[in-house]
């Protein structure tokens, strides 16, 4: 606050004034001006704009796509004629021999309708591609001379791509790509097809009333199972996944406590009495949590090989660091005359930190050991990655293959759900242990029965 003498001229009241109003002023406008000049400087300094132009918005859309969308692959082999049709192109999603979807007629020549006039050809030896309000494009594939492709006449269009050796079409029916050994078109469709049972299996193209019959009828073991050891979703090695994650982080936190707990004691300074032995307590939790998880990961990954355990350890390290401090700190601030009164009663010093200290810290702990519960599950989704276990693998593989993004979309929901179902547990459990009520407490109604208390 801003105060100038009063014994002063009326002229040097008024002067003091306005140099306070000034210096208000500078602080209300100059401050967000210094701040405005310091983002525009951090938006030349990592080159926003050359990011900016760097970005492929089309490469993006098709990510975007890629999450709720899945491609069937209709592949012919240039050296023998075979054509195949597969989700995702791969064996697992492989149509059966005599199987195959409506929009594609299978034969000596392979008639494949993308519909709204797009339809593919492959001929014994030439294929084409019959675009409306374009024309056919022809290509011939040989193994010597390339892939020879014949256009329309005129200049070639941007969404078609041609050299030597290959050739592709790009429209929102569908894409063609020819190469010297196989041709083959990518279709799209919504939704996230084989989820629940793969082509082999005889549920396959039951409706969910159809099923339901079949379960009542005596089939519900077979349904599952089939569901259960799906090739292409996995749903068996997922749960087993997110089993893992939650582990790591439940054997993390929890260890950590144990172990901190004791250490704790030590780094108190009205438990401890030996100055250089806080320090040096303390020094190491100073030491194990400053250093990341992530860190720990790899050099304990180097000692133990990879797996959940070492996930679990690299949490309980760090964790140990973190917990140390916290739980000292409430060590601290414990209240002297309880631990007096445990006493009074002939309790020894085990005695006195079991009734007289344990309790007094007990919210602090279930409080931090739930907390850290709930934030280390979402950490042992990126740990499970490096030491390769839990979801974090599933989701690093499905990424790294550049093709399944349907997968990677659904492992993000299940860690999403994952998080969510944890946060719940930790504070309805957090409720119970702490409150020793499950339910948040409720207000009780007024009787309108009641009479009212009125004073004499």
């Amino acid at each position: 606050m801003s105060t100038f003498a009063t014994n002063l001229p009326i002229e040097a009241l008024k002067a003091e004034a306005d140099k306070i109003f000034v210096r208000k002023r500078i602080m209300n406008f100059g401050l967000p001006i210094l701040v405005l000049l310091y983002m525009v400087y951090v938006f030349f300094a990592f080159d926003v704009p050359s990011l900016y132009e760097k970005a492929s918005w089309k490469n993006g859309k098709t990510l975007v796509s890629d999450s709720y969308s899945y491609k069937t692959h209709v592949t012919r082999d240039n050296r023998n004629g075979e054509v195949s049709v597969a989700i995702e192109g791969e064996r697992k999603g492989e149509y059966p021999e005599g199987l195959s979807p409506e929009w594609v007629e299978m034969g000596e020549t392979t008639i494949i309708d993308l519909e709204d006039g797009y339809i593919v050809t492959f001929g014994p030896d030439v294929i084409e591609f019959d675009i409306p309000d374009y024309g056919v494009i022809r290509a011939t594939p040989d193994r010597r001379k390339g892939v020879q492709a014949e256009l329309p006449a005129g200049d070639v269009p941007d969404w078609i791509n041609l050299s030597k050796n290959r050739l592709a079409v790009t429209t929102d029916a569908g894409r063609l790509t020819v190469t010297r050994n196989r041709a083959e078109v990518f279709r799209y469709f919504t939704g996230w097809e084989l989820f629940w049972f793969t082509l082999d299996s005889p549920y396959y193209g039951k409706g969910p009333g159809e099923l339901m019959g079949l379960a009542f009828a005596g089939e519900a073991g077979a349904i599952w199972n089939d569901f259960w050891t799906n090739k292409m979703w996995r749903h068996q090695d997922v749960a087993w996944a997110i089993f893992e994650t939650i582990l790591m982080a439940f054997l993390g936190t929890l260890g950590a406590g144990i172990v901190a707990l004791p250490l704790a004691f030590m780094a108190a300074r009205n438990f401890n009495p030996l100055g250089p032995l806080r320090f040096g307590v303390r020094r190491v939790f100073d030491f194990v949590r400053g250093v990341d998880a992530l860190i720990w990961t790899v050099v304990l990954s180097r000692a133990f090989g990879p797996g959940p355990m070492t996930g679990a350890l690299a949490i309980l390290v760090t964790d140990t660091g973190t917990f140390g401090k916290i739980f000292s700190e409430a060590l601290e601030n414990v209240d002297k005359k309880q631990i007096e009164g445990v006493q009074s009663t002939g309790a020894n010093a085990p005695q006195r930190y079991r009734f007289g200290v344990i309790p007094q810290i007990t919210p602090v702990l279930i409080s931090q050991l739930l907390y850290f519960l709930e934030s280390n599950t979402r950490s042992a989704t990126i740990i499970g990655a490096i030491t390769g276990g839990g979801i974090g693998l599933l989701l690093t593989q499905a990424i790294i293959t550049q093709k399944d993004w349907e997968e990677v979309a659904y492992y993000i929901v299940l860690i999403i759900l994952m998080v969510m179902f944890m946060d719940w547990f930790s504070g309805w459990l957090r409720r119970k242990l702490i409150s020793g009520d499950s339910k948040r407490p409720r207000k009780r109604k007024a009787d309108p029965k009641a009479k009212p208390f009125v004073l004499p």
